[in-house]
Formats: C-alpha cells, sequence, structure tokens
C-alpha cells in the first residue's frame, strides 16, 4: 500500500518489526532464533533521523543519517537483510565481546541484544556527530551499555582481552592489523572488502598463517574515512551520470579518448547464455569472474536516467568492464519475459568489436565452467606474501596490510 495511506498511518512500530522480521525470514537472512528476537526487540525507527515515517523505516533498505557537503551518503543503517546477514555469519553467542567498526547505534544495539548482558559491545566511528547522534538513539533505545567511541576504527580499539568478533559496518579496501590482532583464534572478522572495484561481505577466520573467506555476498556501503580511506579512480564518462571506476594500478586509460568513444557508434553483440531469475541471479559470480581477468577492468557506474538509450549496463552501479586506453565494453540484459533475461554486452570506441566478443567468450566461459560451482576461495595475507604458483585464475589485490588472492577452481565443483 502506498506511503500515506490508512494503512500506513496506523501501522505501529511494534506491527513494522514483526512484518520486517517475517520477510526477512522467508527470505532467508535470518534463520537463528536469537537474531530473529533482536531484530524483533530493537526499535529501528529510534535511530533514524527525524521525521522519518515507520513504514521508511521498518523498510528493508538503506536508511540515510548523514550525507557529505556533496550531498553523498557519509553514514547510514544499512539494510536490515545486510545487517541480519552480517550477525548470523559472525555467529555471535551471548557473552560475546564484538568490535563494530562504523557506528550509527541500530547495528550496535542488534548485537547487544544478540550478546547479552554478560556480552562487550564498542562501536568507533570517525564523525564525532554520528557517534553523539549513536549515544543518545542507543540511550532512548535502552542500551546504555555500548560503548560508543570517537575514534579512527582504522585503529580498532584498546582492549584487554580479544574480540571475539569484529564487524566493520564501513567498505573497506584493506585490513588493518588492528582489526585482526585483538581477534581470538575462533573469531570471525566480517568486512565489506572492495576487491578491484567488487565489494563482497566477508566473513573470514584464521586459516593458520592467513585468513580464509567461509561466507561472501555481494554488497554496498559508504566508504572508509581517516587514514583507512583508499579512494579508487575515477574517470568522468559524461560527469556524475557516467563514472568508470579503476581500483588497480595496473589499469591506465585515456579518460579523453574514452569520452569520445561515446560519440561514436555503438556496437551490440548478444550472448546465448540466460538467465532465470526465478533460480537464482549468480550475477556476483559472474561479476567477480570477469573482474578477475588479467587484463584491464574497470566497474561503470550510471545514471539511468540520464543515459538512456545511450548507456543501459546489466547494473547500473557495479557493471564489469572490459577497457583499452580508448575503448571499453560492458555487460548487459534484456528481458525474454517476466523471468528469463539475456545476456549481452555493448562497446565504443576503435576495439569496441573485440572487446566485446571477448566479453561474451568469458561470459560463457563462466556459464559452462563455473556457474552452478561454489564460486572462487577468497583469502586474505599479509602484505609482501608469496603465494605459490598455480594453473588456476588467481587475481592477486596488494594494499598496504594485505594481499586478497581470489582463486578460481580448476573446473565445475
Amino acid at each position: 500500500m502506498a506511503p500515506g495511506s490508512r494503512a500506513s498511518e496506523t501501522l505501529t512500530a511494534d506491527d513494522a518489526r514483526r512484518q520486517l522480521v517475517d520477510q526477512l525470514r522467508s527470505q532467508g537472512w535470518i534463520t537463528r532464533p536469537e537474531v530473529a528476537a533482536a531484530f524483533t526487540a530493537v526499535p529501528r525507527h529510534l535511530f533514524a533521523p527525524a521525521g522519518t515515517s515507520i513504514e521508511s523505516a521498518y523498510a528493508n533498505d538503506v536508511v540515510v543519517t548523514r550525507r557529505g557537503s556533496d550531498g553523498k551518503a557519509t553514514s547510514s543503517i544499512s539494510a536490515p537483510w545486510l545487517q541480519a546477514y552480517m550477525l548470523e555469519t559472525a555467529g555471535l553467542r551471548p557473552g560475546a565481546r564484538v568490535l563494530e567498526i562504523g557506528s550509527g547505534g541500530y547495528n550496535a544495539a542488534l548485537i547487544a541484544e544478540v550478546v547479552g548482558p554478560a556480552g562487550t559491545v564498542v562501536s568507533v566511528d570517525i564523525d564525532a556527530q554520528v557517534v553523539t547522534h549513536a549515544q543518545a538513539a542507543l540511550a532512548r533505545a535502552g542500551y546504555p551499555q555500548v560503548e560508543v567511541v570517537h575514534a579512527d576504527g582504522v585503529h580498532g580499539h584498546p582492549a584487554d582481552e580479544l574480540w571475539d568478533a569484529v564487524l566493520v559496518t564501513v567498505e573497506a579496501s584493506d585490513l588493518p592489523p588492528a582489526w585482526t590482532d585483538k581477534l581470538s583464534p575462533a573469531g570471525r572478522l566480517v568486512v565489506p572488502l572492495r576487491m578491484r572495484g567488487n565489494t563482497r561481505c566477508l566473513t573470514l577466520q584464521f586459516a593458520g598463517d592467513h585468513l580464509a573467506a567461509t561466507a561472501s555476498v555481494q554488497c554496498g556501503f559508504v566508504a572508509m574515512q581517516g587514514h583507512g580511506r583508499f579512494p579508487a579512480r575515477r574517470v568522468a564518462l559524461r560527469g556524475d551520470d557516467a563514472v568508470l571506476t579503476l581500483d588497480d594500478d595496473t589499469t591506465t586509460t585515456n579518460a579523453e579518448a574514452l569520452r569520445a568513444a561515446l560519440d561514436g557508434p555503438r556496437v551490440e553483440v548478444s550472448s546465448p547464455v540466460t538467465l532465470d531469475t526465478s533460480m537464482g541471479t549468480y550475477l556476483e559470480s559472474l561479476h567477480l569472474w570477469l573482474a578477475s581477468q588479467p587484463r584491464p577492468y574497470g566497474v561503470l557506474r550510471v545514471d539511468r536516467d540520464r543515459t538512456a538509450g545511450l548507456l543501459d549496463p546489466q547494473d547500473r552501479f557495479f557493471c564489469p568492464t572490459l577497457l583499452t586506453s580508448d575503448s571499453l565494453a560492458y555487460l548487459t540484459m534484456r528481458g525474454y519475459d517476466t523471468t528469463t533475461w539475456q545476456f549481452g554486452g555493448h562497446g565504443f570506441g576503435p576495439h569496441a568489436t573485440r572487446l566485446t566478443s571477448d566479453l561474451m567468450d568469458l561470459t560463457a566461459a563462466w556459464d559452462q565452467q563455473f556457474r552452478a560451482g561454489a564460486g572462487p576461495d577468497i583469502t586474505v595475507h599479509p602484505a609482501g606474501t608469496r603465494l605459490p604458483d598455480t594453473e588456476r585464475l588467481r587475481l592477486l589485490v596488494p594494499r598496504r596490510h594485505t594481499l586478497t588472492a581470489i582463486t578460481w577452481p580448476e573446473k565445475n565443483r
């Protein structure tokens, strides 16, 4: 029913919480009773900005709580499905000690409900206004035991005891030692990690001298500020309406040539590969597969309303794009019916024909070899680690503190 209707005006916060929990359970995001109990108990609307309706506060979507001078979100309450996912994969138990990087209050309250009165929750944020808001909202909601600290989250938080879990609620490009040095041997680090422009919420556990991902899901978060800030390079193709993001040092482009390429003809090709959305999307796997190729690569973001007819990418936020210095080709999809979609590619520039052909070949290879598999192994190693040679496709993402390896299986498994 539309906002402003009689039913939405009379929706109580208690009813809205129950409806949200029912939705998250039916979609599989909540499976543990203690997580369901936390979402049922915590009043999400008390953490939202003043004037937010009950309907909006309990929608399964992001609630922006603070914006920068450029209008972009700098703090938000994450979508409930993603918060539920992080709580579930963190494996929190009563009495656990949990460090949260990136505050806002609501997620910390959920954690506090799960770990109970014997647990410890410390939430760190670099923005003083966010900290003040979180402290006030936690007090209103009845969670004064949560400690909210104003500090740069890249430095973690001093602690005499180890953390059972570290939950990071901002996009990170690296894992600083402060997050792992105080993590218990059996602890879990849940972090949205950006890898060649693709952000995955990884659940990481120690595996000898490195960390291994035991779960992964595509996500989007506000980027880290402070010493943990690692901005990707942006190439504005049509101002802010079409932006190409480059997240590695090996990809070089000629921005003027790419902008000029969009004024030329568009090469369009179709793939025999289709997608039945009723059976699951699998797009996370395809996106990461394309990013893992040893070739120039970027991620395209567009405003579809303002670029319609020129740029129609498969994903308007994170569309995989193959590149040369003066040409590009990105993934597309067109619908057959309500559930079936066909992949394709659009290309611009003097090398568009070759790039779109390569894009379709890679999509076909993914379809034949990896679509039905478990996806790649993702591991995080100390910076400077020399990994054994392998014949498997492997993308290495070097950062200041870590080396992330995305390694694909030899064949469908």
